[in-house]
C-alpha cells in the first residue's frame, strides 16, 4: 500500500496539474469506486460536475481535491490505486475505475487493479478536513505536528513499538515499509514495547522518520512493482536505499550482520539482530 512519501508525490503531481482547472464532467466506471458515497456513483457524477479545483490537500496516506465552497473529492488509493494525467483520446486502461474529464481538456484517471481504493465527495469539516478522516493523525511533515505531544502519547501505549508505528491515530503516513526503516536508523527492535522507550528514543524514531521519508520523497517512493507510479505512470527508486525492509539476509549496512525476518500481523519485520537489540 503506498505510504506518505508514495501519496505525497502523487499529490505534488496532481497539484501541478489541476490547480485552477474546472471539472467539466466525471465518470464512475466501477461501482466499488463509489462505495462509500451514500448516494454511489450516480452522486458522484451529478456533484462533481463544474466543480473547480482549488488545492489537492494530503492527510497521511489520504488525499482530497478541495473544491468549490468548501466541498471536496477524498481519493483513497488503497492497494494498487492509481491517479494519472492523461491527454484526450488515449487508450482506456482495463482497470480504469473512474475519472474526471477537466476544462484543459486533459483528464484524471482513476486506476485500481485491486478495486480497494475509492472516492468520497462530501463538506469539509470544521478544520478544512473531511469528515471521514478526521481520526486521522497528522504527520511528522505537517506544519504543526507536535513532537513532543506524540513522543509522550507513544510512551504511554503498552503495545510494540512497530504497533505503535502502524496506528494512524497517533502517528499517520507510515505504514510497513516506512516503519522497519524508522526502526533501524533509530536501532530499536521492533517488538520493544512503546512504554520501555524513553522519551527521547522516540524524539530519535520521529527524527529517523522525517529523514526517511524525506530521501524517499526526494527519489519518488518506493516503488517494487508497476502497482505504484506518479502521475505521469513514472516509478519511483527508493526501493535501491532500503537499509531494512526487504533486506533479508543482506548485510547490515551499519554492521554487516544479516538482516533477518520475522511474521508481524500478517506481514513481517525486518531488522538487524545486532543494531536492534530486544530488551
Amino acid at each position: 500500500m503506498p505510504e506518505l512519501p508514495e501519496v505525497e508525490v502523487v499529490r505534488r503531481g496532481l497539484e501541478s496539474h489541476l490547480i485552477g482547472r474546472r471539472i467539466v464532467r466525471a465518470e464512475v466506471i466501477h461501482p466499488r469506486v463509489a462505495r462509500r458515497q451514500a448516494g454511489g456513483a450516480t452522486e458522484q457524477v451529478s456533484r462533481l460536475s463544474g466543480q473547480l479545483i482549488d488545492a489537492v490537500r494530503r492527510r497521511g496516506k489520504y488525499l482530497w481535491l478541495e473544491l468549490s465552497d468548501d466541498q471536496f473529492l477524498l481519493i483513497h488509493l488503497g492497494m494498487s490505486g492509481q491517479m494519472l494525467i492523461k491527454d484526450p483520446g488515449v487508450r482506456m486502461h482495463k482497470h480504469l475505475r473512474a475519472r474526471l474529464f477537466l476544462d484543459t481538456g486533459s483528464e484524471a484517471w482513476f486506476v485500481d487493479q485491486r478495486t480497494f481504493g475509492a472516492w468520497e465527495f462530501g463538506t469539509l469539516n470544521s478544520d478544512n478536513i473531511p469528515p471521514s478522516i478526521a481520526h486521522i493523525a497528522r504527520d511528522v511533515f505537517d506544519p504543526i505536528f507536535d513532537d513532543e505531544a506524540v513522543a509522550a502519547q507513544t510512551v504511554a501505549k503498552r503495545s510494540d513499538i512497530k504497533r505503535v508505528l502502524l496506528d494512524q491515530t497517533v502517528l499517520s503516513g507510515v505504514g510497513n515499509i516506512y516503519a522497519d526503516e524508522m526502526l533501524w536508523a533509530a536501532q530499536i527492535h521492533p517488538r520493544t514495547p512503546a512504554c520501555e522507550l524513553s522519551l527521547s528514543q522516540v524524539r530519535m524514531l520521529i527524527d529517523a522518520g522525517r529523514e526517511v521519508m524525506g530521501a524517499a520523497l526526494e527519489l519518488g517512493g518506493t516503488s517494487f512493482d508497476a502497482l505504484y507510479v506518479n502521475v505521469n505512470g513514472e516509478s519511483g527508486y527508493f526501493s535501491r536505499s532500503l537499509h531494512a525492509y526487504g533486506q533479508v539476509g543482506q548485510p547490515c549496512f551499519a554492521c554487516g550482520t544479516l538482516i533477518i525476518r520475522e511474521k508481524f500481523m500478517n506481514r513481517s519485520s525486518y531488522y538487524c539482530p545486532k543494531c536492534q537489540v530486544l530488551g
